[in-house]
């Protein structure tokens, strides 16, 4: 009998289809153990990902409908169901865009921070345990070769 996990190896002989099936896997296995801890707070993986985007270092005054659109690599749709979620919830508040006064600008609220400042951690330490093997060196090229593979995909 075959072993399931070989199956794909042996049957797959190209490389890019080879690549591309293992980056399915690793998203699936991510998107479940990371969806795991946020079934704890209420949240799905899409909507800590609007917690993230908004949570980073230079970006307290918020992002754009656009901007997150852009940087979650998302469809306009997805996202305002997300948003409307979010905001029904307390985690993110939009307001009028002081720059440009027919968008909107999407920012943290106070009960936002708070969850990502708790979920943030374990987050961290899934993904630390999940790379403990893994050089720095190789880590780095893994992130240039996923920045390269997302830059030919659009």
């Amino acid at each position: 009998m075959t072993d399931i996990f070989e199956a794909p190896e042996n049957e797959i002989e190209d490389t890019a289809e080879k690549l591309f099936f293992r980056l399915y896997q690793a998203c699936n296995i991510s998107v479940r153990r990371v969806g795991n801890i946020l079934t704890e707070y209420n949240m799905s993986a899409q909507q800590f990902s609007v917690l993230g985007s908004l949570g980073r270092t230079g970006f307290e005054s918020g992002l754009t409908v656009n901007e997150m659109v852009e940087y979650l690599m998302v469809s306009r749709q997805s996202l305002n169901g997300v948003l409307n979620r979010m905001e029904k919830a307390g985690y993110i508040k939009r307001s009028v865009n002081p720059d440009d006064q027919r968008s909107r600008k999407i920012t943290l609220c106070p009960l936002g921070r708070e969850v990502l400042d708790q979920v943030r951690p374990r987050l961290q330490a899934f993904y630390q345990q999940s790379l403990i093997d893994m050089s720095e060196e190789k880590r780095l090229d893994s992130i240039d070769s996923l920045n390269f593979l997302i830059q030919r995909m659009k």
